[in-house]
């Protein structure tokens, strides 16, 4: 029977346990994507707090992929002391880290009065502005984009690389009928709306070799209207599996989701934690690669009793380590006690003031204990 905390490896990267920091923006970047010391503190915190397997927060491919601001850049060789950096802080404290690479398409924010790129030329709820439809070498540019930016990360020194291709990004806006209306090679059937997905994954791959990890997140349901739902979704998960992709992290929603986005509220009661599991138990019986199943965890028998009934290999938490940075090792030391995450998402307001993402109520709860 697996267990929370056994060893395993993805692709020759060894891993400490079966818990994972899921991607978040984190906002500790200059406008360019350079991390600094905060960035670095923060994933050194994560991995001395015990969780096996750090994703970054989004790394755009180029700068017009580029959507919060302080997002992390992977789009130059100039910020490789940085990267290391960030590699080496995770490493000495027994961590591994993994680069998300994205392009945000049309929920990106438009520069220089360029117009944002999209698989179609539509007003969607989740686009900050209308798009421009996306040429064939638009899309031939980008693919490549993704690999000269995952050879980077290899190159930096992280130790695996991830593709978002959930939450109403460019690969997802491809995927899902809702946002890709195109009438070409690119469009209309879901093995064509795979294609794009497919060609990112295979420049990827031929940028870091077959030893080297790659792994993808996915959504299981856009939770829209005409959008990806998960018998389309568990065709795109067969079609990498079938390409030897090391793992798929299975995520739902976009920011036009409603109540279903990512990043849901809430979260009060062990029913409603783990939203994304029936959508996880689908693909984890449709592919032979490792799952990996975000959203919403709170508790440690949650946690446990999907690994241990093999719903899923991994269980990834955003929020919580928000808060708790080192809960997995209070967990691994024998606490039960649930995340104190209280899934209010105020966490991102810091962040937007430039201040880099925090959780609000433990800095309340701080200063009040300290009479401030």
């Amino acid at each position: 029977m697996k267990n929370l905390f056994d060893k395993t490896t993805i692709n020759g990267m060894e891993l400490r346990n079966r818990f994972v920091r899921s991607a978040t923006w984190e906002g500790m970047c200059d406008e360019q994507g350079r991390p600094g010391e905060q960035l670095l503190n923060c994933y050194r915190e994560l991995a001395r707090g015990g969780v096996g397997l750090i994703i970054t927060g989004y790394a755009f491919v180029r700068p017009d992929g580029k959507q919060m601001p302080g997002s992390i850049g992977a789009q130059s060789d100039d910020f490789a002391p940085e990267m290391q950096a960030l590699c080496k802080a995770v490493h000495d404290e027994g961590g591994r880290l993994c680069m998300q690479l994205v392009h945000t398409g049309g929920q990106g924010r438009a520069q220089g009065g360029n117009k944002l790129i999209a698989p179609s030329a539509i007003e969607a709820a989740q686009y900050t502005s209308p798009p421009v439809e996306m040429s064939l070498k638009n899309i031939d540019d980008v693919v490549a984009a993704f690999g000269a930016s995952a050879a980077r990360a290899k190159q930096w020194g992280f130790d695996a690389v991830q593709l978002h291709a959930a939450h109403g990004y460019l690969i997802n806006q491809f995927l899902s009928p809702h946002t890709n209306q195109r009438n070409d090679g690119y469009g209309g059937s879901i093995e064509n709306r795979c294609r794009f997905l497919m060609e990112v994954y295979r420049s990827v791959r031929a940028a870091v070799g077959p030893g080297f990890p790659v792994l993808v997140k996915l959504n299981g349901s856009d939770f829209l209207a005409h959008g990806l739902e998960i018998d389309e979704a568990v065709i795109a998960a067969q079609a990498l599996d079938h390409e030897g992709v090391d793992a798929i992290e299975v995520s739902s929603g976009t920011p036009a989701s409603g109540d279903n986005n990512p990043v849901r509220k809430k979260i009060d009661t062990r029913e409603h934690e783990a939203y994304n599991l029936s959508l996880a138990q689908r693909i984890k019986q449709s592919v032979s690669c490792p799952v990996l199943v975000v959203g919403g965890f709170r508790s440690l028998d949650l946690a446990r009793e999907v690994v241990e009934k093999g719903d899923a290999d991994y269980i990834s938490l955003a929020r919580p380590l928000i808060r708790e940075p080192g809960l997995v090792k209070l967990w691994q030391e024998g606490s039960t006690a649930r995340s104190r995450c209280i899934s209010c998402n105020g966490c991102y307001r810091p962040g937007l003031r430039g201040k880099g993402i925090a959780c609000i109520v433990e800095q309340a709860e701080r200063k009040k204990a300290a009479g401030v």
